[in-house]
């Protein structure tokens, strides 16, 4: 995807994934201003008072609180034994790992394993339709948009009260740009096709399962990027 993205750029010609690029880089100006003057700032922040101990288990109390998400879409994908594997995974780390802050379950030869009703939709067939950032939310296709209305139902957060909700949602964005702010540093270049070079690969490697030739991955740096996104 991102040597043909490099192509399409090198011709002048629009790239056949983002037809609506015009529109796309203008909400992604939007979004890399509210993120210089408002996540960025906070994550970092975040990022130099929060013990890296406490930092982790605040990650993982939220990759199990999504964990359900997983479940129903592995279950809607037939994969019924994976989705077993995860309901176990949830009750021993909300249980003994004390609602996910400690990941008992990894060392159960539980891997965390990562579905959305994108990933579904994919499965079903569902084409991605053009690639479409989103203001605040980041990059995402019309499948996926489609795909993240639809998870709001099985995530435990929308049965919280209002206030709740709100404050895990912030926290829980706030610990993820937090996160990213090493990583992003490997940005090269124009930074809205590698944004949207990244998100659509690692897209394709998330549906496949990971199971992918060689040849569908720009690099080693990529795949293995996606593939600890799974984690």
């Amino acid at each position: 995807l991102a040597l043909s993205s490099s192509a399409w750029a090198a011709t002048g010609t629009c790239d056949p994934a983002d037809p609506w690029e015009s529109f796309n880089r203008g909400v992604f100006r939007f979004n890399e201003t509210a993120d210089r003057y408002v996540a960025k700032p906070v994550a970092q922040v975040y990022q130099a008072v929060t013990p890296e101990p406490v930092d982790d288990a605040i990650t993982r109390i939220f990759n199990n609180l999504a964990t359900p998400i997983t479940i129903v879409n592995q279950l809607l994908q037939g994969k019924p034994h994976d989705a077993a594997g995860q309901l176990a995974r949830f009750m021993f780390n909300s249980t003994i790992g004390l609602a996910g802050i400690f990941d008992v379950a990894q060392h159960m030869d539980l891997p965390r394993q990562k579905e959305d009703f994108g990933q579904t939709l994919a499965v079903w067939g569902v084409k991605p339709g053009p690639y479409l950032m989103l203001p605040l939310l980041g990059p995402s296709t019309v499948r996926d948009v489609g795909g993240r209305v639809v998870d709001i139902a099985p995530d435990p957060r929308r049965y919280a009260q209002s206030t709740t909700a709100f404050v895990m949602t912030a926290v829980d964005v706030t610990d993820t740009r937090a996160d990213l702010l090493a990583a992003e540093k490997a940005i090269e270049g124009d930074r809205y096709r590698f944004i949207r070079d990244y998100y659509l690969q690692q897209r394709v490697f998330a549906i496949a399962d990971g199971q992918l030739a060689k040849d569908d991955f720009l690099d080693d740096s990529l795949e293995a990027d996606a593939a600890a996104g799974m984690q």
